[in-house]
C-alpha cells in the first residue's frame, strides 16, 4: 500500500491514482498511503496504531490526532468537490408571518 506516483496536498491527503487514501509515515520512514474507509480505529499507546476493519494493525509514525485531522480534511475535501457552491448559497429568510388580524383583514377583502 505505499504512494507510488501520487500527487500529495498539505496535511497528507493524496490526489492521484490513489484519490481517496491519505498519506502517513511508517516508524521506518517509509510512506504509505491508506484508504481512509478501511480505517476502524486508531489508538495512541505510545505508538499509533490504526487497525483496519480487516484486522490488519499498522504503526505508524504521525500521532493519533494527526491521522484523525488527515482524515477529516480528506472527507472535507470531497463533499466540497461534489458540493462547491455549499459556501456561496444565499441564506433566504422566510417569509414573515402575518398576525392573525391581518389575515381576518385580508380574507375581509
Amino acid at each position: 500500500m505505499e504512494a507510488i506516483g501520487s500527487a500529495a496536498i498539505p496535511g497528507g491527503v493524496s490526489l492521484g491514482s490513489e484519490y481517496g487514501m491519505i498519506q502517513l509515515t511508517r516508524l521506518n520512514n517509509h510512506p504509505l498511503t491508506v484508504n481512509s474507509d478501511l480505517i476502524k480505529f486508531v489508538e495512541q499507546a505510545p505508538d499509533t496504531v490504526i487497525t483496519l476493519i480487516n484486522g490488519e494493525k499498522i504503526i505508524v509514525r504521525e500521532n493519533a490526532n494527526e491521522v484523525l485531522q488527515r482524515i477529516v480534511e480528506f472527507r472535507r475535501s470531497v463533499l466540497q468537490g461534489i458540493f462547491p457552491a455549499w459556501d456561496h448559497i444565499p441564506v433566504v429568510s422566510p417569509p414573515a408571518r402575518q398576525a392573525p388580524e391581518e389575515l381576518e383583514e385580508q380574507d375581509e377583502r
